[in-house]
């Protein structure tokens, strides 16, 4: 029982920094721009952000052991929570290096709690269905977040416009109760024993599938952040949403992509496998490559659609599975590595992102459909990999 009213605590913590996200995160891109960055300059700045919070993740692995892991996320989330109260001051002052600073520094920070969270999570439980409910956890209360955003946007209550500057402030509100929750979780027996990068990299190694699993996920980012690593503008600028109708799309998006998501979960984990790898992956790569040679704008936004609507489901057959099967004792330095090559992948897709706007939308899609044919073939044979195993012991 107390694991899982520990394991619940950490998912409540969860919940509340991820509507913090969903409410400031939306519109962190559309802050920039309406702070006279061209969408060039955002996506350096995110792609900066990013990289850096590898070295982070990287520096946290090496020097942070599990008994330490609740206090050093506690620090970030207070980190986090002055930064935005210093970002909300630094609103219309043309403070551009301090701007690129303090955005900087809420990416890193932001990617260091995601980071932390599953690591502490498995120290109490460790399954298939606990690594979905985690990542069902931050979507859902992510789309809260969005919902909070879409509803109050470009509204006046009690005579004070609702601005992204408003909304970045009331983010930092939820990250206070986050913040208050994971002060008063208590996580015990905890055994301490701490393995070094390079002995989790021997161990990585060892494996076949670990290796290809990382490989696969590197790319399939890449491939995701390409297409869709500035959504906001993208919908805002190319498809001339408003702020208010780009949030309720990505709202409704997302909220029926949670609802798939459990229903994957419920009742189709039992699938072939790679029927849920052509449905997840073949289906939008499909749709790229129309949305490519097509060039037009509803085809596109269908296929962003789509791309959207199925990212939640099937995480324990695609991620799950391969994580579950690292021992125990390894299980924050993978996370840390896995992180580090994610965010590696997401760093370099948003600034093939940033090019490709430039350039022209179809562009974004045809090059992120090239990347896809790669994650594809690998997420397939790593099935195969999978099958072959099991029927050899």
């Amino acid at each position: 029982m107390s694991k899982l009213k520990e394991e619940n605590q950490i998912l409540v913590m969860l919940a509340f920094f991820s509507i913090s996200v969903g409410l400031w995160g939306n519109f962190r891109q559309l802050w920039l721009q309406d702070n006279n960055f061209s969408v060039t300059q955002i996506s350096n700045i995110i792609s900066i952000g990013t990289f850096i919070s590898v070295i982070a993740i990287a520096l946290i692995g090496r020097y942070v052991t599990l008994h330490k892991l609740k206090s050093t996320l506690t620090f970030v989330l207070l980190i986090k929570f002055i930064n935005i109260l210093v970002l909300y001051f630094l609103n219309k002052t043309n403070q551009i290096e301090l701007v690129r600073l303090t955005i900087v520094i809420d990416i890193v920070m932001e990617y260091i709690i995601i980071t932390s969270i599953y690591p502490l999570i498995t120290m109490i439980i460790k399954d298939n269905t606990t690594y979905s409910k985690r990542k069902l956890t931050e979507y859902l209360f992510r789309d809260i977040g969005i919902l909070f955003g879409g509803i109050f946007i470009g509204k006046s209550i009690a005579g004070i416009l609702v601005n992204y500057n408003m909304c970045l402030i009331v983010s930092n509100m939820f990250l206070v109760i986050s913040l208050i929750t994971i002060i008063n979780i208590k996580i015990n027996n905890i055994e301490e024993k701490q393995n070094k990068n390079n002995s989790m990299i021997r161990y990585i190694l060892k494996s076949k599938i670990l290796m290809l699993y990382l490989l696969d996920m590197f790319i399939g980012t890449m491939a995701m952040s390409t297409a869709l690593g500035l959504k906001m503008l993208t919908l805002t600028n190319y498809f001339s949403f408003s702020d208010s109708v780009a949030t309720n799309y990505l709202l409704i998006i997302g909220l029926l992509a949670d609802v798939i998501g459990i229903v994957a979960l419920k009742y189709l984990t039992s699938k072939n496998d790679y029927l849920t790898i052509t449905i997840k992956f073949g289906i939008r790569f499909i749709g790229y490559v129309i949305a490519f040679i097509s060039n037009n704008l509803i085809i596109t936004l269908i296929a962003i659609t789509w791309s959207l609507l199925i990212s939640t489901a099937y995480e324990n057959i695609c991620d799950g599975v391969y994580i579950n099967r690292v021992e125990k004792d390894y299980q924050l330095s993978f996370a840390n590595i896995r992180y580090i090559i994610r965010f590696l992948g997401e760093a370099i897709g948003v600034f093939f992102c940033g090019m490709m706007y430039d350039i022209g939308l179809k562009y974004m899609f045809g090059l992120s459909a090239i990347f896809m044919i790669f994650q594809i073939g690998l997420a397939y044979y790593l099935i195969y990999l999978r099958r072959m195993e099991k029927s050899n012991l």
